[in-house]
């Protein structure tokens, strides 16, 4: 994951606005409009966002995904089709700090609905150590301008709280629809309150409670089930620890009974096995669900976070 960001400038955005294109380049290369004419057109900036808009607009919406499967969303730099595309769009959903770009895109388009994920739960403040283990926070470059962790899909509470926000906008923005948005987001919602309870009763009664990983991306899911993230690097899952920081990790996964370190699905293990490696510990992958590719352990959101439970209930020692 690269943070060094660059924005596309305002000045681009004016002018692909004022040609009037009407064209999204998104996964399927159609508009939103154009896809399914009479449908209620959703733009959603990448993959946790375009599974709550299917799941809660079933048959009524078209969902069209400005990031593509396999390509790191925080990377991601809007083309000016895909924001000229905002403006066939009925509704753009989207979480804020994640994307710049899209945030820029979003602030200037025209779209009626804008549905903010991050407006519709709480945000926390996390380092590259996150849990009940953790004194206090460290201090880091975060990812979002305000210096919020944005991962909030990763914890099943937060994302239900998200889920039922969104149901809501839908139902305003498209009341024809609103019985079977309110019924499908209630749907949903009980899936999420059952993979809660999955974490809950699977990470109970554990040999340790403190797992590693290459992206700081799992710390609202380490406090919800009483874990601790010890991130290697923070932000970047690509970048080279330190030999200070691979000392120290190396020294509390001792202490603390660490058997793994994670990495995930969309950046290379070559950080992972440098940690693990004279620690002689072992490697897996912790995916954070930023898009589903056929590397995933699953089809689907549900379906990736129970092989996620599956894998810290193997690294932490599940009884």
């Amino acid at each position: 994951m690269n943070v060094r960001r660059r924005l596309i400038s305002g000045s681009a955005i004016a002018a692909v606005t004022a040609l009037g294109l009407s064209t999204l380049s998104a996964c399927s290369g159609s508009s939103a409009a154009a896809g399914s004419p009479g449908k209620f057109a959703v733009v959603a900036s990448f993959y946790p966002m375009a599974f709550l808009a299917e799941r809660i607009g079933g048959d009524h919406v078209h969902v069209s995904t400005l990031t593509s499967p396999g390509q790191e969303p925080h990377d991601l730099e809007i083309s000016p089709r895909q924001i000229a595309g905002l403006e066939d769009s009925d509704a753009v959903l989207y979480l804020k700090g994640l994307q710049p770009s899209v945030d820029q895109a979003v602030a200037q388009s025209p779209v009626k609905t804008k549905i903010d994920a991050t407006s519709l739960t709480t945000l926390e403040q996390h380092g590259t150590e996150v849990g009940g283990h953790a004194a206090e926070h460290e201090g880091h470059d975060h990812e979002s301008e305000d210096g919020k962790d944005p991962h909030i899909w990763l914890d099943p509470v937060r994302y239900a709280e998200v889920a039922r926000g969104v149901g809501r906008a839908f139902e305003k923005a498209d009341p024809d629809h609103a019985a079977d948005y309110r019924k499908n987001t209630a749907t949903l919602v009980k899936q999420l309150d059952e993979l809660n309870t999955d974490f809950e009763d699977g990470l109970a009664h554990t040999r340790s409670k403190v797992f590693i990983t290459t992206h700081a991306a799992f710390g609202y899911l380490a406090e919800r089930y009483g874990l601790t993230e010890e991130a290697i690097s923070g932000l970047d899952p690509e970048s080279e620890p330190s030999a200070a920081r691979v000392k120290d990790l190396q020294r509390m996964a001792r202490a603390d009974k660490v058997s793994t370190v994670f990495y995930e699905t969309l950046v290379s293990d070559k950080t992972a096995r440098t940690v693990a490696g004279d620690a002689g510990l072992r490697t897996d992958v912790l995916d954070p669900v930023e898009g589903i590719t056929e590397r995933s352990r699953g089809k689907d959101y549900l379906a990736v976070q129970r092989a996620n439970l599956k894998a810290l209930q193997n690294a932490l020692g599940a009884k």
